[in-house]
């Protein structure tokens, strides 16, 4: 075995370490430690995705001598690699942008348990990109729901508590759909190891037995990742979390939470049950029917917003269900398709909330729409960050949301008739949505304000707030003009993800 192959399982138990360590250091001494580590991660990632390119497959790795169903293993291919490679990326960044405003927003005692969540919530999400357990997948579904309600509710005010309240009870509701099917499934098949599962539900399925559990179990499965990923009408938490937690938190909650339970439900969907058996319970049309609607009515959220924060917290609800629409599309390039949309929104939407947490600095700590008029004048970087991430987000070409636009057009065009007109429509519909409030918020920035009001106030160019969002800005550019290479490692992932 090459010692790379062993950098997964290290990324998921060191971060727990760190955590760990973070939870007994003073403020900035957990900041060093959990900055160094993301950084370590980061490397880690991008050798196994450069390791997995060249040997071209995938390779599973055991911890301990037991085999199924009391073993546990991790299973690792291009996908995997390149998702971890991004999510430690982006958390990196994500952290770096917003460092200033944790110190501030957080009590000084308080601080060094950010770092701790956040490490925390670095493995479990690289436990749900990698793990091949359903149960290890449930324990690590549980500590980042723990550790995202940590970082709303660490900024202190009252609108925090009760917005991590009802983050709790939805997150709880989901996890309890989600662990209910765990448990029918292993009465069904006495498995836990999804490619076992997927073996023994293939074969029962193939008899006829158990349809109606089946059928049940891919519901609960369907509906509980759903409510944590906060697809259309399962959305009413988001909003408020986002909007009130300090702008690192947001860039993390929208960037990568969400996506990490999705990435859980499209390994479901492919190791444990197989395509052919979602599309004949007709989950997948739910799903895409589901999908389309957030693609447009969180887009007319985000039209009726006038808190910068809010909006893009309703910006994401449409984004999610973009992903859903491309999975429900049930096809090989409707699934490449959701996957490019991970990792496109991945980078885009926490540079944009970074940005406001920059706009909110030069604006009084006010982020209303009439508050950040020239915002983008007195943080010309920010400014400049934000536009490209809001062109992405409307899908002009060579950003990066143009490329998830494109190909889930071209998936679309493959589907049934009322699949693809629907689709279609979705796609133009929310487009011009976000054109209609997200090029209004571009002049707003650039546009100088009548009254003067805050123009003695400048941005705070910290080596990180810079530093991250030039990065961001080279990702969402490098990611639109070289779109080609990541759909194709996208398809190759894909092309080895299933059972």
């Amino acid at each position: 075995m090459a010692f790379v192959q062993n950098f997964p399982f290290m990324t998921i138990v060191f971060s727990l370490t760190c955590g760990v360590f973070c939870a007994v250091l003073r403020g900035k001494w957990a900041k060093r430690l959990c900055l160094a580590w993301l950084a370590v991660t980061f490397a880690m990632s991008l050798s196994v995705l450069v390791y997995t390119l060249k040997s071209g497959g995938y390779y599973i790795y055991r911890m301990g001598k037991w085999d199924a169903p009391w073993g546990n293993e991790i299973r690792v291919g291009i996908l995997e690699a390149l998702m971890a490679s991004v999510f430690s990326g982006v958390m990196l960044l994500s952290v770096l942008g917003g460092l200033h405003h944790i110190f501030e927003d957080c009590e000084a005692e308080k601080t060094n348990l950010y770092f701790t969540m956040i490490s925390l919530l670095m493995s479990s999400l690289f436990a749900l990109i990698y793990t091949n357990d359903l149960f290890t997948g449930y324990v690590f579904v549980e500590i980042n729901t723990i550790a995202s309600c940590a970082l709303v509710m660490l900024k202190s005010s009252s609108k925090t508590l009760v917005a991590t309240t009802r983050y709790l009870i939805m997150s709880l509701l989901g996890s309890g759909l989600f662990l209910l099917g765990i448990v029918i499934l292993y009465g069904i098949t006495g498995e836990l190891l999804m490619e076992s599962i997927g073996a023994k539900v293939q074969e029962i399925f193939a008899q006829g037995e158990y349809s109606l559990p089946i059928t049940v179990i891919i519901g609960l499965f369907s509906v509980g990742l759903a409510v944590k990923s906060a697809l259309f009408p399962f959305h009413s938490w988001l909003p408020d979390a986002h909007g009130s937690a300090t702008a690192s938190s947001s860039a993390v909650l929208s960037g990568l939470v969400l996506k990490g339970y999705i990435i859980l439900l499209i390994k479901i969907f492919y190791r444990v049950f197989g395509l052919e058996i979602i599309v004949s319970e007709r989950v997948s049309n739910f799903l895409f029917l589901f999908g389309a609607l957030a693609m447009i009515c969180g887009s007319i959220g985000a039209l009726r917003e006038r808190d910068l924060k809010r909006m893009l917290a309703y910006s994401s609800v449409a984004q999610i269900g973009y992903i859903y629409v491309g999975i429900g599309m049930h096809s090989d390039i409707g699934m490449t398709a959701a996957c490019v949309q991970i990792l496109a929104h991945a980078i885009t939407k926490p540079m944009l909330f970074i940005c406001s947490g920059g706009f909110m600095d030069v604006s009084g700590g006010h982020k209303g729409m009439a508050s950040i008029t020239g915002a983008g004048l007195r943080d010309p970087l920010g400014g400049a960050a934000f536009t490209v991430g809001a062109l992405s987000m409307t899908g002009i070409p060579f950003f990066a949301g143009f490329v998830t636009k494109l190909t889930l057009t071209e998936g679309a065009l493959e589907t049934s008739t009322p699949m693809m007109v629907m689709a279609l429509g979705a796609i133009a519909v929310s487009t011009l949505l976000n054109a209609l409030y997200y090029i209004p918020v571009i002049f707003n920035l650039f546009t100088k304000p009548k009254d003067g009001a805050y123009s003695s106030l400048r941005a705070r160019y910290t080596p990180a707030y810079a530093g991250a969002l030039t990065v961001f800005i080279a990702l969402n550019l490098g990611f639109g003009i070289f779109s080609q290479s990541v759909v194709d490692a996208v398809s190759r992932g894909l092309a080895m993800f299933g059972i």
